[in-house]
Parts: structure tokens; sequence; C-alpha cells
């Protein structure tokens, strides 16, 4: 690995940008590559140009820090260093899963031994890890909190997708196809995470690789053998597993 290190700065304030910048330049080793005014611009400059270590504002309009790290997915940076004016976000949920937090104002000497944590993962490799620890940061500060947004990057841009207009979900491969009535979006998600960013009384897991809208049922349709199939109103047929049969059944009774 190179001993050079490549940051990438976000933040909607661009004092707050321009300050940690010029505390960055005292270190050496340290090259700032880009900075980010917002959610989305952070989303594109780190799928563009994977930096080694990302400082992400938490607070940020439309989307935050937290949203800034689900959309990436497994694109996030090896290193990522959340700063934050505000101490509602658990701080100490960010110490107890070996991750760094600058807390707004912070000094030379403070972000000094953040730059010192940064150094140690990247090169003992420790920030392998890191995507687990996030997650249950996220879970830790995020529960039980649902989207009605979700951030889709199509040909180099970046939307807001509304959860309400997705029909069904697919599992692809590492990816999650979501079906909307204008045509269909990849998303670097698993099915067991884009069940749980999924409000629970709209959206059901019918079969291991299949997630639907309940708006978008128009009947239940038995097969042979015991088996059925689930028709949405747009004419498709998706599959039910028995495994699944029973959250089915669930939903039959509410609402009968």
């Amino acid at each position: 690995m190179s001993t050079r290190i490549r940051a990438l700065i976000a933040d909607d304030e661009p004092l707050a940008r321009e300050w940690l910048r010029g505390l960055l330049a005292e270190h050496a080793d340290i090259d700032v590559i880009e900075e980010a005014g917002n959610g989305i611009a952070a989303i594109e400059h780190v799928t563009a140009l994977e930096p080694d270590v990302l400082f992400l504002d938490i607070d940020m309009p439309e989307l935050d820090g937290f949203g800034v790290v689900e959309a990436l997915g497994e694109q996030r940076p090896h290193c990522i260093v959340f700063v934050t004016a505000h101490d509602r976000f658990a701080l100490q949920a960010f110490e107890v899963h070996a991750l760094d937090y600058l807390l707004k104002p912070f000094d030379a000497g403070r972000l000094r031994r953040t730059l010192d944590r940064v150094r140690t993962q990247l090169s003992t490799k420790t920030a392998a890890a890191l995507p687990e620890k996030l997650n249950a940061i996220l879970d830790s500060l995020r529960q039980p909190r649902k989207h009605d947004r979700i951030a889709v990057k199509d040909n180099g841009r970046v939307f807001f997708l509304r959860t309400e207009d997705i029909r069904w979900v697919e599992a692809c491969g590492n990816y999650v196809k979501l079906y909307t009535p204008n045509g269909s979006h990849l998303l670097l998600q698993t099915m067991a995470g884009m069940e749980g960013r999924l409000d629970a009384e709209r959206f059901l897991r019918i079969h291991r690789s299949t997630i639907v809208n309940i708006d978008a049922i128009h009947s239940i349709e038995p097969l042979f053998h015991g088996d059925y199939e689930v028709r949405l109103k747009s004419g498709e047929a998706l599959p039910l597993s028995r495994g699944y049969r029973d959250r089915l059944q669930a939903l039959i009774e509410r609402f009968s």
C-alpha cells in the first residue's frame, strides 16, 4: 500500500471544510483529493475516486452522513471518520465499535490522534472489519427508523427512489433489483439488508430472493402440490416459498 493516504472531506459548511483541509495539510502523508458539499456529491466522489479515508459530516441536509454510508454499501472507503457538531448521536457507540469521530470544534491534537488510528487501520488491514462495525453502529443509532427514500445510482447520477414506488425486490447476485413502474434499478445490497430498510407494514418477504410491496398484490393463486404464486396488479407472477407461507397467511388474516 502507498504510504500516502487519500482523503475526501464531506461537509455542507464551506468554512468547516476549509478548516479541516488546513489541519490535514500539516500532515505530509495526507492528500485531500476532493471535497463534497452534500451527501449526494459525497457518494459520487467516493464512487469515482475511491479514497482511503472519508471525513463525513453527520448533519447534512437532504442526505445525512448515515444515509451516505448506507447508500455506498460495499463501496464504502476503508476508513470513515464521522464529524459532528452535536453529541446527541450517541458518540460512545463510535468508541465501542472502534471507529473514530470528530466533535466540532476540534483541534490539531484531536485530529492527530484520529489520523494515528486511520494509519494503523490501513497499515494493519484491520479496516477489513469496518463494514460490519459500521452496520452495528447504524443498527444502534437508527433503529427502528425505516426509510421512505433510497438513494440509487444510475449512469453516474444519484437520485432518490420512493420506497412506496417499489413493486417488488429481487435478489441478483451481490445486488438487489428494485422493480418500479418506471423500470428497474440495481442496488449493491443483500436481501436481508434490504428487508431491514423497508417498512414491514408495507413490504413482505415471500421467497429467499423476493420481497413484494403488499399494495402491488392483486391475488394469490394456487398451483400444484400445495404451491402458490403471488400475482401482481401489473401482471407479474412471483413464486411463494413454503418457508414464507406463514407470513402471507398472517397478512391474509390481517385483512380478513
